[in-house]
């Protein structure tokens, strides 16, 4: 009897834990705003997103190809590209990324407090916003 209880223990421990990740929030909540064609720029498209980050939350290393333009709405964050050296941003504050940087560092500053951020971009019409960079390289 106890053999016929093991699958169905793994399926429901399966099903709870399936429920459990779907309710659990993303440490890092992109929220996009508007995609608009750029008159006069052949080929590219103006975007605008949030981005929430939970307390102490890191995104890996990306690439935006695009002129990424980064204002800090609320919290304390770390920004850094290849090659430069970090910096800690709070509200008010703007960071840029050349479209050829790799975005190293994108952290939350602080363990207990989320942090907000506007980030606009001009990029390539039809475009991902944002590519993983395996390794950070």
């Amino acid at each position: 009897m106890i053999h016929k209880l093991v699958p169905f223990a793994a399926a429901v421990a399966a099903f709870v834990l399936i429920g459990q990740a779907q309710t659990v929030p993303s440490p890092v909540k992109a929220t996009p705003l508007m995609t608009k064609d750029l008159p006069g720029i052949a080929g590219k498209e103006a975007t605008v997103l949030t981005i929430e980050l939970a307390p102490g939350a890191v995104s890996p290393p990306h690439r935006h190809e695009a002129s990424t333009f980064v204002y800090v709405l609320a919290g304390s964050v770390v920004m850094g590209v290849k090659g430069e050296k970090e910096v800690t941003l709070g509200p008010g504050e703007m960071f840029y990324e050349k479209p050829d940087d790799i975005h190293t560092v994108s952290r939350n500053a602080s363990p207990t407090r989320p942090a907000k951020f506007l980030v606009f971009m001009v990029k390539a019409k039809g475009a991902p916003v944002s590519m993983p960079v395996p390794g950070g390289q």
